[in-house]
């Protein structure tokens, strides 16, 4: 389908749910900018649409929320750079947002573990997220992976493992989880740094 951002963002507004947008703040979303269309319709309509690096980046710079979340799933890994990752991670506002587009695009591109750890340091609350959406998204889809590639974000994780911020610690707590379930012997390591994060003082940790 060959579709101009204009004719997509007219479109988006054509299926807008305002009664979405007011549930989605019980989820902890920031409905701002929202038109309240699910992640669904917006999987298939990216289908439709397909691969567009450019049309993905006009999308992005609508700010509009859904289009945000339609741009990380057209965009096209490859052709994604450095400086885009560090200028759209700055625009994250939502966890959904930064949720979707790190597992459906960030995590496809070459420089994923390095933004997973260096994001993880930072103090913003969705740019240190993605780091640890990073972790999780990576766990499950890259399966040529070794081991050790997973094993170097345990520290990072126990590191972090104290901060209070909601959508921090649940995004560390997944990472950990992830790597966990991805085999038996990571399994056994996460387990053992589990339980050394549980000793902790912070309740956050524990």
């Amino acid at each position: 389908m060959s579709l101009n951002c204009k004719s997509i963002i007219n479109e988006l507004k054509k299926n807008a749910n305002p009664e979405n947008v007011a549930g989605m703040a019980r989820f902890g979303i920031n409905a701002e900018n929202a038109l309240g269309i699910s992640i669904p319709f917006l999987r298939d309509f990216a289908k439709q649409i397909g691969n567009d690096h450019s049309l993905a980046e006009e999308l992005w710079s609508s700010a509009i929320h859904e289009a945000r979340i339609l741009a990380g799933l057209v965009d096209d890994p490859k052709m994604v750079t450095e400086r885009q990752m560090d200028r759209w991670v700055k625009d994250f506002d939502s966890w959904d947002v930064c949720d979707q587009v790190c597992s459906s695009l960030f995590d496809k591109t070459e420089f994923a573990y390095k933004k997973a750890f260096e994001w993880s340091e930072r103090d913003e609350e969705f740019v240190k997220r993605a780091g640890f959406v990073l972790m999780a998204a990576l766990s499950v889809h890259d399966k040529k992976a070794s081991d050790k590639d997973f094993e170097k974000f345990l520290p990072v994780i126990a590191r972090e493992a104290d901060d209070e911020r909601n959508f921090v610690k649940k995004a560390v707590n997944w990472a950990l989880r992830q790597i966990g379930k991805r085999n038996l012997e990571l399994n056994k390591k996460a387990i053992n740094y589990a339980s050394s994060i549980q000793k902790s003082g912070s309740k956050s940790a524990k």
